[in-house]
């Protein structure tokens, strides 16, 4: 069986400890199964990425014999992809418009009795949610007051809940009811940039990536990742997340 895996770092400085043990975790891997390791410069975010970091984490990798199969590529230079993603998202009705401000949405989750709990992220109340899963894939009939983040739908057409059942590799069995634990996340940022939810399966799935191996502190992002492959029906890769 073909094997194609991939260490995708977020050039913000260099490669520290902890991300090197989930670079040589995902190289072992694709060594062991006789595969194609890939390297991906994520650098969507760009306000947090730092000018060389991305030339030095390959310098870093280089130095200590993880040389990539194929030459890098970087996300920057992939928007038409994600584009043409949120399009086919749109058009089907699954990505939505939203103009909430980080205010909105609090007064919104205080109005419905939502108590804040520090450090956990609060989970979208569906403010900016149209009532059907008609297309968005056109134009306003008025303008809208601000310009608009645009996310993804985590119920059914039926209003269902998308829960996402997975086998971890090291981990097992997995499963995480999307909608109650994350809700309806963002695709694309107001200020244009793209989320590294979208980017990251549109690349996996563009590279033929059949397994992840990453940090365990990445494993809460894998059922909303399952549920956009599905949703664009692409093919889900093997998941495999390390201990810090």
């Amino acid at each position: 069986m073909t094997y194609i895996g991939r260490f995708a770092p977020s050039p913000t400085g260099p490669l520290h400890a902890g991300s090197l043990v989930a670079a040589l975790a995902s190289w072992l891997d694709a060594r062991a199964h006789g595969g194609t390791w890939l390297v991906r410069i994520e650098n969507v975010d760009t306000p947090r990425c730092v000018p060389d970091a991305d030339t030095g984490i390959l310098a870093q990798l280089a130095a200590l014999g993880m040389a990539p199969d194929a030459p890098p590529t970087w996300q920057s230079r992939r928007g038409d992809r994600y584009e043409a993603a949120l399009a086919q998202l749109r058009r089907g009705g699954w990505a939505y418009p939203c103009v909430c401000s980080r205010s909105d949405i609090a007064a919104a989750l205080a109005r419905a009795g939502v108590p804040q709990v520090a450090h956990v992220e609060r989970v979208y109340p569906g403010t900016c949610r149209p009532p059907t899963m008609a297309s968005t894939d056109v134009a306003p009939a008025v303008p809208w007051r601000r310009t608009p983040a645009w996310r993804l739908r985590t119920r059914t057409p039926a209003g269902e809940d998308i829960v996402i059942a997975w086998h971890d590799r090291l981990l097992g069995p997995q499963r995480q009811d999307v909608t109650q634990a994350v809700g309806d996340f963002v695709l694309k940022r107001a200020d244009g940039l793209w989320a590294y939810q979208l980017a990251v399966v549109v690349d996996d799935a563009a590279q033929g990536i059949t397994d992840v191996v990453r940090g365990e502190d990445l494993a809460d992002n894998t059922a909303r990742q399952i549920h956009l492959q599905r949703t664009l029906g692409l093919p889900t890769p093997r998941y495999l997340h390390t201990p810090l």
